[in-house]
């Protein structure tokens, strides 16, 4: 059994679901959502059914909250508190891509962030960033708080259009690997997701997850 591969981004709506659609359809991983905030959209486990071919197996979600808003906001207003004990990592004989919701500092409850649960998983992380203005800041303070955490980080994953110094300065003041950019994609399907993410990606990155 290989260790699950965690993913979580530097604030929300980065694209951290797409690229860990392509992961774990590059490694014909099991997915899982552990917490959706918002079901009037289409849900983040159901953007991952829709981008993987062949059919991923996709674990059901510990908690679906109807309001899109902070875990615990959203789950407050349906008169529910997280109970942390359901988010333990389930065991998986294939490799298992874990989606957080949100980035590090979202609480899950009025007092547990998001970063406190990547400490107990003992898990690698992949840290989505964005490569637009302000990604530096973002990056490197995520960064920091992951270390500080004793956080596994296996490395940084871009998505957007390629910003060579911005993605050369994370990396290097992180002290992180670069994993690779998933670029804006015109047209996004199941095919084009998969060539973008090897062309942009090396797979042994992720099955051997040692220091950078």
């Amino acid at each position: 059994m290989t260790d699950p591969i965690i993913i979580t981004g530097t604030d929300t709506g980065i694209g951290k679901t797409v690229f860990a659609a392509a992961l774990a359809g590059a490694l014909g991983a099991t997915y899982w959502k552990p917490v959706q905030a918002g079901l009037t959209e289409e849900t983040d486990s159901e953007c991952v059914g829709r981008l993987s071919e062949p059919p991923l197996r996709i674990l059901p979600e510990a908690y679906r909250l109807k309001l899109a808003a902070s875990p615990h906001l959203a789950a407050a207003c349906e008169g529910i508190e997280i109970d942390l004990r359901c988010l333990m990592l389930p065991p998986e004989p294939r490799p298992l891509v874990v989606e957080m919701a949100g980035g590090l500092m979202v609480p899950l409850t009025r007092t547990t962030l998001n970063l406190d649960l990547l400490t107990v998983w003992d898990a690698p992380v992949v840290l989505c960033a964005r490569t637009t203005l302000g990604t530096i800041n973002h990056s490197l303070l995520s960064l920091a708080a992951l270390r500080q955490a004793g956080c596994r980080v296996l490395g940084v994953a871009f998505i957007g259009d390629a910003n060579p110094d911005s993605e050369a300065i994370i990396a290097e003041h992180g002290c992180v690997r670069h994993l690779g950019r998933l670029p804006q994609l015109p047209s996004l399907t199941p095919t084009s997701l998969q060539a973008a993410f090897l062309a942009g990606f090396h797979l042994d990155d992720f099955t051997n997850a040692g220091p950078p």
